[in-house]
């Protein structure tokens, strides 16, 4: 049964570690499944658009992102392509709080598409190309992989 997991709040220490690799072997492990379960339940229950592995305390590349109405887990994500057109918008972040413990949002340029490679859950490679919200969403969660926050890429007020 998946459970709900704490989410590290913004400035814990481990937000601003670059996550490990997850060896492949490892993927059919029993604990890392229900890691992964327990990451998926954690942003659903959140509201979360995508839930990265070190906002729940797990210094591994792994997180959960909402694509239309399904869950994609995604292991070891690497953008392997990204347009040249950016795009302003806003953006928000389970780990990032202000004093009343709500979400601060904030503008952030990112790639309009994206192409990225990773391992679902049964540990077959896949594809994505991604484009809009989605590209968004990827990009913000492989930035949490590498320690990298949306606050730390404020697009700067003209």
């Amino acid at each position: 049964m998946p459970k709900q997991l704490p989410i590290i709040i913004n400035p814990n220490p481990l937000l601003r570690k670059k996550s490990l690799e997850v060896s492949l072997e490892k993927i059919n492990n029993q604990e890392f499944q229900e890691l992964l379960l327990d990451i998926e339940e954690t942003m659903t229950k959140k509201d979360g658009a995508g839930l990265a592995a070190p906002q729940v305390g797990k210094n591994i590349r792994a997180l959960a992102i909402l694509h239309g109405k399904k869950v994609v887990l995604m292991i070891n994500p690497q953008i392997t392509k990204k347009s040249w057109a950016r795009k302003i918008d806003e953006e928000g972040c389970l780990s990032v709080l202000d004093d009343n413990g709500e979400i601060i949002y904030g503008l952030v340029e990112r790639h309009k598409k994206i192409n990225c490679v990773y391992w679902d859950k049964t540990g077959k490679k896949k594809k994505i190309k991604a484009e809009n919200m989605l590209a968004r969403i990827i990009q913000h969660e492989i930035d949490h992989l590498d320690g990298i926050l949306f606050i730390d890429k404020l697009a700067k007020k003209k």
